[in-house]
């Protein structure tokens, strides 16, 4: 009995979260261990599922990085980074696309469509809801950096009861041009502000943002997160993800939020808890 009520006061407490965000758009950037290990994709798939049926509005943008670089390998096509990021020539493009948009985009799709979650699998080039335009050509090739994001499009979806899983791959402007690869995680916030999100959420394999001492940070200003980065805290790969966090606050999304994908139902825990679990970053 006294677990049964334990259950109860679990629900209890999620109600006024449930409340406040319910009929408000999500965003999900989804990577890391959460997008590859077998059991974290099923309990992923479960918070989508209860994030839908509760009212709130989940839009996913997805990485796959991994996969890419796999696929490189084995087609024997050289690949390399310049600053973090991939150089794209027109054969990576052709690769990129077809592992985002042909196998992790619709993996994803599938999964969330298997638990009832309505989900419908869509890139860039789709109406060309992203254009972007290359971020630096003689330096990373086809890696781009969005120009416009029509939001109508992803609104549609969601208005229509639809789970929108986003692969991050944008349309050029010209006819014929081959696209252009996107930084998943800018890409998740150009989306979020363009539809209006409340909040956006990037899975990670970290904690969140954490001090010199190895201590989590549960809650940042963007002030303080400049600081940290000034000063050296924030380094390393944490960098852009703090910046697409900041893209997406400075463009009108209440709160980013910076959680342990690798925990189960990390969202759940993030969203319907007081305390929460990761570093959320508001204005």
């Amino acid at each position: 009995m006294q677990a049964k009520i334990e259950t109860v006061k679990t629900l209890l407490e999620a109600l006024p979260f449930i409340r406040e965000f319910r009929k408000e758009i999500v965003v999900i950037k989804y990577g890391g261990s959460a997008q590859t290990s077998p059991q974290l994709k099923e309990k992923f798939a479960e918070d989508i599922l209860l994030m839908h049926l509760v009212g709130i509005k989940p839009v996913i943008v997805h990485g796959g990085g991994k996969k890419i670089t796999d696929m490189l390998e084995a087609l024997k096509i050289d690949t390399k980074f310049i600053d973090g990021q991939r150089v794209t020539t027109e054969d990576t493009m052709r690769i990129v696309e077809m592992i985002l948009s042909g196998e992790i985009n619709k993996e994803i799709v599938s999964l969330l469509n298997s638990y009832d979650a309505k989900a419908i699998g869509i890139s860039g080039k789709d109406a060309h809801f992203i254009t972007a335009h290359a971020k630096d050509f003689e330096k990373w090739g086809l890696t781009g950096n969005i120009n416009n994001v029509k939001a109508d499009v992803v609104l549609n979806l969601v208005k229509d009861g639809f789970v929108p899983v986003i692969a991050p791959i944008a349309a050029g402007e010209e006819m014929g041009h081959p696209g252009f690869n996107i930084n998943a995680d800018l890409c998740a916030s150009y989306v979020a502000k363009a539809i209006g999100a409340n909040k956006i959420i990037f899975l990670t394999d970290t904690a969140g943002v954490l001090d010199n001492d190895k201590n989590l940070l549960s809650s940042l200003t963007q002030d303080e997160v400049e600081h940290l980065k000034d000063d050296g805290t924030i380094h390393g790969g944490m960098v852009p993800k703090v910046d697409a966090c900041l893209e997406a606050i400075e463009g009108g999304v209440a709160k980013a939020h910076i959680i342990d994908g690798r925990v189960e139902h990390s969202m759940l825990l993030e969203l319907f808890t007081s305390e929460g679990i990761g570093t959320q970053i508001v204005k």
